[in-house]
């Protein structure tokens, strides 16, 4: 960890990041004793079993037994990992946390710092055009025959952008934006022969684009008034804030609802989404562009384990839901498909069938290999050689994908069945297409798993004790972490006694350099405080008896060895010495 970030840099944020006000700022915290409580963000409950230790700066839940540090807490909440927490940290407290401190990246830090600056002067230039310019009167007119209220405009932060062709230009000179850093931050195009520069926007209701943070890094245009040969939407170039394969629309404002429902519904465009949000579902994001990418599946999968797709229902939007096809299997989700009435896309559905009615129809998503059977029969003829050949082989190609041999064989008799052929027949055809390459893996790290079976009671003692106010105990030294049966325990006090030198280790940075299981236990050892008495002579008692614990164990074991009638006299000899070492050993007292 230190080599990946300076010890003192990592030092710094955990100071400046008080786990009480990071944590009250996502939810509410209830001051109970010396702790707070809350209900619990990572699992449903009713009654509070999350707890925030102010002294420690930790945090545990005894419903689900997520427990660890600031850090921690945002990686899970956020679902980020320990760098990226780092640094949301870092921007919170005014204190920049790079990896990378060569002069080009300090440039590419600093260009960034200037582009986000200007992407939010410009949202918000676009956003009072939309509200206040009499040139603007047909954006809002549009907007107002689509439905979209003035707390959806305000959310969304829509704008508008002058039909002028240097309207941007001229605003940037004083704000001391060049015509170059414009045209770096995809706002601003040059000219064909070179003699300066125009606006890449002119005259369309324009929609931020944010990353996961909600930070402004691109738009997207679309076209109110204009000729046939206007592209209806245009959106940034790739920029250094602007990666449109990586970039999806919403997210920040999906994230807790994706979650919480433990799935995601893709829509189209950015007008279907609001129309979502406005009726209260808020699961929902869209791809800059229909098509998904495989960046964008590895972002989603740190979120969700389930897609439904919500393209619209004419043939475009049904052809984008086939081609995110190789990504999506790739990635071992579930998917379904939510299959929108013609003439409707999900915008106009909701406002002729309300809220109600499309979440009825979400409720009723297929799945993907249904869909897709039915479409590929309804576009190629079921009646003919040839039809019935290219509905096999597409059927078999996607099959083949998931390496899922259950599933291969139930749509094998589906297909049977449509095409009124035999499940056999159609199971041949499939074994005939070659397999498909290794499936795809989530970016997100998996957390070693929770232990099951909770440690014995002196064994949570003894980290209880190890950490109350007290000199370090000489007995540690001595003590050999093997005589503790419970691993998140042994590795806890292990850790203790690498890093130790004389003094017990600060309480965060020992949570980070355990695994989230040892994380767990020891946050929860601290979760109630109460005053423990004589501690210091209470930890030596306690690593006696555990040391004697383990030596009565072997001395069991060696007495079944020795009773073997198989031993010869040379193995007997051995074990007898051994036994007599672990006697003496129990009858020396520790420090």
């Amino acid at each position: 960890m230190a080599g990946v970030i300076p010890t003192a840099l990592l030092e710094q944020v955990r100071t400046a990041s008080d786990i009480v006000e990071i944590i009250g700022s996502y939810f509410p915290l209830k001051k109970a004793g010396g702790n707070f409580t809350a209900l619990c963000p990572f699992h449903k409950e009713r009654t509070p079993s999350f707890y925030v230790n102010p002294r420690r700066q930790t945090f545990h839940c005894f419903g689900c037994h997520k427990g660890g540090d600031v850090f921690r807490f945002v990686q899970d909440y956020e679902n980020v990992g320990f760098v990226e927490s780092i640094q949301r940290l870092g921007r919170r407290a005014g204190i920049v946390v790079e990896l990378d401190n060569s002069p080009g990246q300090r440039r590419n830090r600093e260009l960034k710092d200037v582009l986000l600056t200007l992407h939010e002067q410009v949202a918000a230039r676009w956003q009072s055009n939309l509200a206040d310019q009499p040139a603007a009167q047909p954006a809002r007119d549009y907007l107002q025959q689509r439905g979209v209220s003035a707390d959806s405009i305000k959310q969304f932060r829509l704008g508008y952008s002058l039909d002028r062709w240097d309207d941007l230009l001229q605003w940037g000179r004083p704000q001391n934006y060049s015509a170059e850093i414009l045209e770096q931050a995809g706002l601003a195009i040059t000219r064909e022969n070179g003699a300066g520069h125009y606006d890449r926007f002119r005259g369309r209701l324009m929609f931020p684009i944010t990353d996961e943070q909600g930070r402004v890094i691109g738009f997207s245009g679309r076209v109110i008034q204009g000729d046939d040969k206007s592209a209806k939407y245009i959106n940034s170039p790739e920029t250094i804030l602007f990666h449109k394969s990586r970039v999806i629309y919403g997210l920040d404002k999906a994230r807790r609802a994706m979650l919480d429902a433990g799935r995601v519904l893709i829509c189209e465009g950015q007008l279907d989404l609001i129309a979502c949000h406005a009726a209260g579902i808020n699961h929902i994001v869209a791809p800059q562009g229909t098509a998904l990418t495989p960046d964008h599946i590895h972002i989603l999968k740190r979120y969700v384990d389930e897609i439904l797709l919500c393209f619209d229902s004419d043939n475009a939007g049904q052809s984008a839901a086939i081609r995110s096809l190789d990504s999506l299997l790739a990635s071992g989700m579930a998917i379904r498909v939510v299959r929108i009435p013609t003439p409707h896309d999900p915008d106009s559905y909701i406002r002729e069938h309300g809220a109600e009615g499309f979440t009825k129809l979400v409720a009723t998503a297929e799945g993907f290999f249904d869909f897709h059977l039915d479409r590929l029969c309804a576009t190629n003829n079921a009646q003919s050689d040839r039809g019935r050949q290219a509905i096999v082989r597409a059927m078999g190609s996607a099959l083949q994908k998931t390496g899922n041999a259950v599933l291969i064989d139930q749509y094998a008799q589906r297909t049977a069945l449509a095409l009124g052929a035999t499940a056999e027949s159609v199971r041949i055809e499939f074994k005939k297409i070659p397999a498909v390459a290794a499936p795809f893996q989530s970016e997100k790290a998996v957390d070693d798993d929770l232990p099951i079976d909770p440690p014995s009671n002196q064994e949570m003692w003894l980290i209880r004790l190890l950490f109350a106010p007290m000199p370090f105990p000489k007995s540690l030294a001595e003590f050999d972490s093997n005589c503790i049966d419970h691993p998140a325990v042994r590795e806890i006090i292990a850790t203790v006694q690498r890093s130790a030198n004389g003094t017990i280790p600060k309480v965060a940075q020992l949570i980070s350099d355990l695994s989230p299981a040892a994380a767990s236990l020891l946050t929860e050892s601290f979760a109630e405080e109460k005053p423990i008495p004589n501690p210091e002579q209470q930890f030596a008692d306690l690593v006696v008896r555990l040391r004697n614990r383990h030596l009565d164990r072997e001395l069991v074991r060696l007495r079944q060895r020795l009773a073997d009638p198989r031993l010869t006299e040379t193995e007997a000899v051995t074990l007898l010495a051994e036994q007599q070492r672990l006697r003496g050993i129990k009858r020396t007292p520790m420090l």
